[in-house]
């Protein structure tokens, strides 16, 4: 019998998803499952959007170019310079959602057996990009009773060898909101540059800043041109996560040049989806003060109730729609297993995204939760009651 690949084997299952065949079985079960565990918002897609994509004349939905639909990529760029992030098309390459420019940042920038090194606890996601590309993920640990703050630089460079490569971010901070301030980046720079490094940065979350705080882009940071590459996606800015549609933006021109070979092995990025993101430009900025307002709503509301419930803590997040609680119990992933096939309050229950999958470190995240506030206040409040009465009644509660 043939077998499958190493590479298949050591690939790791997404913590966000792998608990699906509990939450569909509780739903069979009639049970109403709240849905926290996943970056899905519950916001409506900008309208003009959803009237471009009905308004299509086409008569042959074609490729596009394997960097993406120049128009796009044009109006993209005047997006980023009303952010102070300058750049032109040529410095852009579509691609299919965020994911797809991470594995093509790896895979352009980085050998097999190269390391990088990323703050964690960090999206599930880019330990099996990593994996897919050959590259070792070096972990050094930001900790829930600091607010997941950057660790010291000392720490970063104490993890440096002669296989690292890069260091990877995600500004703000999937899965623990936290906002990268600019003095912090300004840190990073001078290691970056010390050590000939690449520095990779997710900020899908851009727009979601609270507290008075802004984003601060390491596009916007001098002397880098060479060494930052940017890792976007309208998937959460606009409420357009199946779109698929997604960027790799650096100024790097070997890096785009390289990357582009990729993305021509994969022809191109989704042709109806960039109709859509490229449309998504045109969204008023009545809808981002609506949008913003709501995620401030349902923060505000939620780190008040998780950290009411005892034994619960919770960091007040600066930005994006995730928090990580750290629960009285004594294993996360089993409790979040629990709840969906064990336990249910008023025939309804709550599906969370156990930490330690967002952790390389052994044991880190064993009794932490990611926690996605993408659901309105009314559900979210129900989603806390029923969480407090779970943490009850479970078994493995250290409380």
């Amino acid at each position: 019998m043939p077998t499958i690949s190493k590479r298949g084997i050591h690939m790791p299952a997404s913590p966000i998803r792998k608990l699906v065949p509990y939450a569909e079985a509780a739903k069979a079960r009639g049970i109403k499952v709240y849905h926290l565990n996943i970056g899905q918002p519950d916001i409506k897609t900008p309208e003009v959007a959803i009237q471009a994509m009905h308004n299509l004349n086409l008569k042959v939905i074609e490729y596009s170019h394997s960097a993406g639909i120049e128009s796009y990529r044009k109006k993209l760029a005047g997006y980023y310079q009303q952010h102070g992030i300058h750049v032109n098309s040529s410095q852009i390459l579509v691609t299919t959602g965020g994911s797809e420019a991470i594995l093509f940042a790896f895979m352009s920038c980085l050998d097999p057996g190269d390391e990088v090194i990323v703050p964690e606890p960090f999206y599930a996601n880019y330990l099996g990009f990593a994996e897919a590309a050959g590259v070792k993920v070096v972990p050094v640990v930001s900790d829930i009773d600091s607010g997941f703050a950057l660790p010291p630089i000392s720490k970063i460079e104490e993890m440096i060898t002669a296989r690292t490569k890069s260091i990877f971010i995600c500004n703000p901070n999937n899965p623990t909101g936290y906002l990268y301030s600019k003095e912090e980046l300004l840190q990073l720079r001078d290691i970056v540059l010390k050590y000939k490094l690449f520095l990779f940065s997710d900020e899908v979350y851009r727009e979601f800043c609270y507290d008075g705080e802004s984003h601060f882009s390491v596009l916007q940071m001098e002397g880098m041109d060479e060494n930052v590459v940017m890792i976007d996606s309208v998937s959460k800015r606009y409420s357009e996560c199946g779109i698929r549609i997604g960027a790799l933006v650096s100024r790097n021109k070997s890096v785009i040049e390289t990357a582009l070979k990729f993305a021509q092995a994969r022809l191109s990025p989704p042709s109806l989806g960039q109709i859509a993101a490229e449309a998504s430009l045109e969204t008023s900025a009545n809808y981002f003060k609506e949008v913003y307002d709501e995620y401030i709503s349902r923060r505000d509301f939620l780190v008040a109730g998780l950290n009411r419930i005892p034994g619960v803590y919770t960091p007040k997040p600066k930005g994006a729609f995730y928090t990580v609680a750290r629960l009285p119990v004594d294993d996360s992933d089993e409790f979040c297993r629990w709840i969906l096939s064990e336990f249910s309050y008023k025939n309804q229950t709550v599906m969370m995204a156990p930490a330690s999958g967002f952790y390389v470190t052994p044991g880190k995240g064993k009794n932490e939760v990611r926690i996605a506030y993408v659901l309105n206040v009314s559900d979210l409040e129900r989603a806390l009651e029923t969480l407090e009465k779970a943490l009850e009644a479970y078994p493995g509660r250290t409380f």
